[in-house]
């Protein structure tokens, strides 16, 4: 086994524990059986998720054994935590079906194999069936209704509004912790710091229904410079779900991040060495033009989350964007994803207007007289090929799967057309 209490700590993935000294002790004495849960309240699980994810993974790696908790019961009802407002409750049948496919996304990330191999479990197979009065004779008489007054969350939420439902939150992950330690010998909860209110009263409750002693860690809420959260962005979260958020969006996300954001980012999710790691901090720093660790990091995160197949075809659609490949080689699923983003123009099929008026039509010029002086000047292409006469106009044979143009102008400033 390795100290992974150190390289949790070096990567910057332990916020707070329940007793630093007594956790190392026992990971060290180990192996140790943990868990983190993961509510079905979406379909998909996203980039916050992914960091409890792979630190489930590297205490796996150091010889312990994981429980990956999907929350059937308690997607149900949904934590208020980090929320200004009551949650919209799903169906049964919804929340059903999305525990089925977080079960498969969690089941990537882990290894089901060996001595310390990973055990699925959903809740609902102990909460669906217990009654009311053995919920609060058994579990609500533990819990000091002033101290849940006392939380943040629930503090900051009185005022506007928050319901019986929510409120009992806290007591249905702390059940399962204590559910997981009898029928597991579970003694190790994570998750992240919003969740720390939860992580605790799941160990108090331990200790006050059996007297044994178990740990909590959390990790440091994943967030950008201005204090947002990183995976969100206007439209949403940035998903798992090749579905939701495409491989080619997904990639693109991370090769884009600032450059002061690097290192942190490498640390809570490469599982490159130490050394590689601090080798890579270095050349971004010297060379940060080159985006050398985002470049590293969008491969390593685009593998482990959609495989080596699909980042194969990233990249390459990537670099065929810019003219460094054949954008005839690409699949029409890998071009629209890569398109998806960019400034385009919608023509219907038949006979195709000008180079010049679709440039104007993209965004890419603002007049058709600029249009005309970018073709003139070299500027402008169509398909990565160098676009020559101001009056050209694009074939049936140019377009890509049938449908589509790339344009270009200069040598980052892309754009699309769409025929149909």
């Amino acid at each position: 086994m390795t100290d992974i209490v150190d390289e949790l700590q070096w990567r910057g993935l332990l916020a707070q524990t329940t007793d630093l000294e007594e956790l190392r002790q026992a990971l060290s004495a180990g192996p140790v059986t943990y868990y983190c849960g993961f509510d079905p309240t979406a379909p998909s699980l996203h980039v916050g998720n992914l960091v409890q994810l792979l630190t489930m993974r590297r205490i796996q790696d150091a010889g312990h054994k994981p429980l990956a908790l999907v929350g059937g019961a308690t997607g149900l009802i949904g934590d208020p935590s980090g929320r200004s407002a009551e949650r919209q409750l799903n169906s049964q049948d919804v929340v059903a079906g999305w525990v089925e496919r977080i079960k498969g996304q969690v089941s990537r990330f882990l290894s089901f194999e060996g001595e310390n191999g990973a055990r699925m479990v959903n809740n609902l197979d102990w909460t669906g069936g217990m009654t009311v009065i053995d919920f609060l004779r058994d579990v609500g008489k533990h819990f000091p209704v002033n101290k849940m007054l006392a939380r943040e969350v629930v503090a900051s939420r009185l005022e506007s509004g928050l319901s019986y439902t929510e409120f009992s939150y806290q007591l249905l992950q702390s059940m399962d912790f204590l559910e997981l330690h009898r029928r597991y010998g579970c003694v190790l909860q994570s998750g992240g710091s919003d969740q720390w209110g939860n992580l605790t009263a799941g160990a108090d409750l331990i200790r006050r229904s059996t007297g044994h002693h178990v740990h909590a860690i959390s990790t440091p809420l994943l967030t950008k410079p201005d204090g947002t959260k990183y995976g969100k962005t206007a439209g949403g979260a940035i998903w798992l779900d090749p579905e939701l958020t495409s491989p080619y969006a997904f990639f693109q996300y991370w090769v884009n991040v600032e450059d002061g954001e690097v290192g942190k980012l490498l640390r809570t999710f490469s599982f490159r060495s130490r050394a590689e790691i601090e080798e890579l901090e270095k050349q971004s720093a010297d060379r940060p033009a080159a985006r050398i660790g985002q470049r590293a990091l969008a491969e390593e995160l685009t593998t482990l989350v959609h495989g080596a197949e699909e980042t194969a075809k990233v990249i390459a659609a990537s670099a065929a964007l810019f003219g460094q490949g054949g954008l005839e080689e690409l699949d029409e699923a890998t071009l629209t994803a890569a398109l998806a983003e960019t400034p385009k123009a919608e023509v219907p099929a038949g006979e195709l207007p000008s180079v010049a008026d679709l440039l104007v039509a993209s965004g890419l010029c603002a007049s058709k007289s600029e249009a005309r002086r970018a073709i003139k000047q070299g500027g402008a292409y169509l398909n990565n090929v160098k676009v020559a006469g101001e009056e050209a106009v694009p074939e049936t044979a140019d377009l890509l799967h049938g449908r589509f143009l790339v344009l270009r102008r200069g040598k980052r400033t892309l754009g699309s057309v769409i025929v149909g």
